[in-house]
């Protein structure tokens, strides 16, 4: 029998707000003008971890045989991504989705493979900041996604069992560290991760609107 759900975990880049396709736009610019393409099924394999996983910076490298002077086109690249993110709010669906788990008396995290100065900084940002009761992000566990450590982390923070937490999801790097933490878990693709194969997740939604339906139909018990 299934745990009574205690906790909402959700990722932030690229489900809270859309953060991965100015990013990727601007990767795929840069491979553009060294003469390279990159397709979105490539550039999964760094999203919702970092570069040790995989690395564009060495596949661009690769392609090109040749090393690459990357501190100019890095200050170009985070300026462009900057310029495309201002005024960004949160991903539709989401702020409605917190309130449901508020509601349902669930504790609410925010897990995230990026830094708490990024991560803290735009749930400031869009509102959202005080809804949440703890960020764990990239410096609070030994290793990140697609490792349990973060996840793991936020349920002992929580002091929670980790199949009573709900983790939600938009990477597959982000579901495989779900499921390796023994937590249930949904996906919600979007633009970027939209062509990945998400048959590992225990539930896959169209849109994060869909996540209150769902939380809904969990075994719930109110966190004390």
């Amino acid at each position: 029998m299934p745990s009574p759900l205690r906790a909402l975990l959700f990722d932030f880049d690229g489900l809270i707000v859309d953060t991965e396709w100015p990013i990727y736009q601007a990767w795929r610019q840069t491979f553009h003008d060294h003469g390279h393409s990159l397709p979105l099924e490539t550039f999964n394999q760094c999203i919702g971890t970092n570069f040790d996983t995989w690395s564009p910076k060495t596949h661009l490298e690769e392609l090109t045989g040749s090393r690459i002077d990357w501190e100019p086109l890095d200050g170009a690249r985070q300026a462009s991504i900057e310029k495309d993110l201002e005024g960004a709010a949160a991903m539709p669906g989401i702020p409605e989705a917190v309130c449901a788990g508020k509601e349902a008396g669930l504790k609410l995290g925010v897990v995230s493979s990026s830094s708490h100065r990024w991560v803290d900084g735009w749930l400031e940002k869009i509102g959202l900041s005080e809804q949440f009761d703890l960020t764990v992000c990239r410096d609070d566990a030994p290793q990140i996604k697609p490792a349990p450590d973060l996840y793991l982390e936020a349920a002992r923070l929580l002091m929670l069992e980790p199949a009573s937490c709900l983790v939600v999801e938009d990477s597959v790097n982000g579901i495989k560290a779900a499921k390796a933490a023994g937590m249930p878990n949904v996906a919600i693709p979007n633009r970027v991760t939209s062509c990945c194969d998400f048959s590992l997740a225990s539930h896959v939604l169209a849109s994060a609107h869909d996540l209150p339906g769902l939380i809904a139909n969990l075994p719930a018990e109110p966190a004390e």
